[in-house]
């Protein structure tokens, strides 16, 4: 499905957005963020699985492609407001938003900032926060937890197939690679040859890390929503693992009130397949159907 892209109005700068527009004007919309290390493109899947049933507006967050030039500083909250401002530049008064991994906190933290502004939330496989060892460095979770997409962002590469090569043996995405999936890693690259690297600020991705992870705002932020939400959580995990980031046992220590908030896992899918494979796709988007 086709799409435009729009520079709007944010602190510091523009921040750029990918509009999949629906064929009805009346149609819904609804907002989208991406990972911490990812871009628009993430959505790109889910975009042509909605088929018009909704106008799917995802931003490339600030500190990452093409708003890799917006200064700090960053964090959860100024995404948030980032968020309101697109919704303000587009005359929503009232949004659902759906978020994939670091960007289902961004929509938590979003409805928790601007209860007004939010409808309703999908959060994907993210939103609710991982214990971590006191005093951790950020870093090294990182690389624990997101394991390549981490250590690219201090790699340069020879070419954009270098790049793609790269991409193609990461373990959760070998066996699903198509040209969605190519053109989301490819607005990632930035530079010229022979050293291309990735548009990610590693500032800004360490700061939103340690937001997730330690702020108190962010790690509660999913217990503090008034809007509905669903949280759906993948079988497997961000390398293609048995274990994904969740499970049963790790959302009900985490006090994830179900009372409140849909929680269903997806099977047969991991952590980047549930957005970019045509099967997690279309269950994100069948979601996203019935959240607009």
């Amino acid at each position: 499905m086709s799409f435009d892209e729009l520079d709007i109005p944010v602190r510091g700068g523009t921040l750029r957005v990918c509009r999949w527009a629906a064929g009805d004007p009346a149609a819904p919309t609804v907002l989208a963020a991406h990972g911490i290390t990812a871009n628009a493109l993430s959505w790109a899947a889910v975009a042509d699985a909605l088929a018009g049933r909704a106008t799917l507006i995802a931003a490339d967050l600030r500190g990452r492609a093409c708003s890799a030039g917006l200064p700090g500083p960053y964090g959860l909250a100024q995404h948030a407001d980032d968020l309101i401002a697109v919704a303000d530049h587009l005359g929503l008064q009232q949004v659902a938003i759906a978020g994939h991994s670091m960007g289902a906190f961004v929509a938590a933290v979003t409805a928790v900032r601007h209860p007004q502004r939010v409808s309703a939330l999908l959060l994907v496989d993210g939103g609710v926060t991982l214990q971590v060892p006191e005093g951790a460095d950020i870093d090294q979770i990182l690389q624990a937890v997101i394991g390549p997409a981490m250590g690219r962002l201090q790699m340069t590469f020879d070419s954009s197939q270098a790049y793609l090569d790269f991409w193609r043996a990461h373990p959760a995405l070998s066996a699903d690679w198509t040209p969605v999936i190519e053109a989301y890693a490819l607005r990632d690259l930035i530079g010229q040859t022979p050293a291309l690297r990735s548009s990610c600020s590693l500032d800004a991705v360490r700061a939103d890390a340690t937001d997730t992870l330690l702020d108190p705002l962010t790690t509660t932020a999913i217990n503090h929503v008034g809007c509905p939400t669903m949280l759906l959580w993948c079988e497997r995990g961000v390398l293609d693992e048995p274990q994904g980031l969740y499970d049963d046992v790790r959302l009900d220590a985490a006090g994830v009130d179900r009372t409140r908030i849909t929680v269903a896992r997806v099977d047969d899918v991991n952590h980047y397949t549930i957005l970019l494979s045509p099967k997690g796709a279309a269950l994100v988007a069948d979601h996203i159907g019935r959240l607009a």
